[in-house]
């Protein structure tokens, strides 16, 4: 009697025991870094045919070596829209990474031009559809007339008009900071590791990422229409060197997100040179606006104490999507922020940024508070 009682104790707490461990594990996967990957185009869609070449299939082939790598971190978990040749309409790419809760949207492409234009390009969301900006959103977005029901899926969008393409991405909006992060990583990486030529980061109102909630890029790895670069994207060995480029500015963003608040920061202080030249005759003190020192970004949710920000005080942070972003301090006075950036660059934040906000608490362009705040 005693013997069965002990085995029931053993079971019990073996059944206990592993309910716990599952649940860690289950723990443990929600709590990974979610990579969605969207290989443009495919079935009935081959995207653009220069020299010959499929960019579906391209796409297809850089995705999935992407995938595979990534796989490899048991931290990373990897989701693609597709993975073989089938055709995804384009919301539901963007759905699937919603559904998903993703961390990151990265869409792989390939580029096309009547000349024998060549180089990379990795486009985020934005307005600034001037010239072949437009050219390249316009063509991207075309693809809705390939799917059944468009006009219910897009609002009677138009992929010709300027007009249509500015009103798209207000949901995208808030990760646009740390899409441009990417971006440039990914950029910098085809540069310097993969030896590409590189045609920046730019910006444009693409549908396959205007209803992702989450930083999303899409990149260009190169144009199938320039005889030399549409060869060497045709082989497997230019696919994996531009796959690793990509992967690497994956981790690398990763690893910057997970460092909590290192030196480098999700964000840029964009002023033009009117306003820079300017700034000596503006007023110091800007009703209704305040100005703030944004000193980093990351996914960890810490204390606003000294001793987590390398002893700077009077620290604030907004959580934004899955991020948490943290300031350092709070004034009207503008010479006083750019006092502030400078203790805050001393302190080791070399890449911190002003930024604004009105009387509602909503984030402003500098540019904007600059020169429309009355004094």
């Amino acid at each position: 009697m005693q013997t069965k009682r002990n085995n029931i104790i053993v079971f019990l707490v073996l059944t206990f025991i592993t309910s716990l461990t599952c649940f860690t594990a289950l723990q443990a996967q929600e709590d990974k870094f979610v990579v969605v990957l969207d290989a443009g185009h495919g079935g009935h869609d081959s995207g653009n045919l220069g020299n010959g070449y499929k960019e579906k299939n391209i796409a297809l082939n850089v995705t999935l070596e992407i995938g595979k790598e990534l796989e490899k971190n048991n931290n990373i978990k990897v989701i693609y829209t597709r993975k073989t040749d089938v055709f995804i309409e384009l919301h539901e790419r963007a759905n699937i990474a919603n559904r998903a809760d993703a961390d990151l949207f990265v869409s792989i492409h390939c580029n096309a031009h009547s000349s024998q234009a060549a180089g990379t390009e990795t486009f985020v969301l934005g307005e600034k559809n001037t010239g072949r900006n437009f050219e390249v959103a316009k063509r991207e977005n075309e693809v809705i007339f390939l799917e059944d029901n468009y006009e219910q899926h897009y609002e009677g969008f138009d992929p010709s008009s300027p007009e249509s393409t500015i009103a798209i991405g207000i949901e995208q909006e808030v990760y646009v900071e740390q899409s441009i992060v990417l971006a440039r990583k990914i950029e910098d990486n085809f540069i310097n590791n993969a030896k590409r030529k590189s045609r920046g980061l730019k910006q444009a109102s693409l549908l396959v990422i205007r209803n992702t909630y989450m930083p999303s890029v899409l990149v260009e790895v190169g144009f199938l229409t320039n005889n030399k670069e549409g060869a060497y994207l045709n082989t497997k060995s230019g696919q994996s060197k531009m796959a690793k480029a990509i992967k690497d500015a994956i981790l690398s963003y990763k690893a910057e997100i997970d460092q909590n608040v290192g030196s480098s920061i999700l964000g840029t202080e964009k002023l033009d040179t009117e306003t820079v030249e300017t700034l000596e005759n503006l007023p110091l003190v800007y009703e209704g606006i305040t100005f703030k020192v944004q000193i980093a970004a990351s996914s960890k949710d810490l204390e606003t104490k000294p001793y987590n920000f390398k002893g700077l005080s009077d620290i604030s942070k907004l959580k934004v999507g899955k991020l948490y972003k943290y300031f350092y301090g709070s004034t009207s006075d503008y010479n006083k922020v750019k006092q502030l950036q400078e203790e805050a660059k001393s302190k080791g934040y070399t890449s911190s940024f002003v930024v604004a906000y009105n009387k509602k608490g909503e984030q402003i362009e500098l540019e904007e508070a600059l020169k429309s705040a009355t004094n």
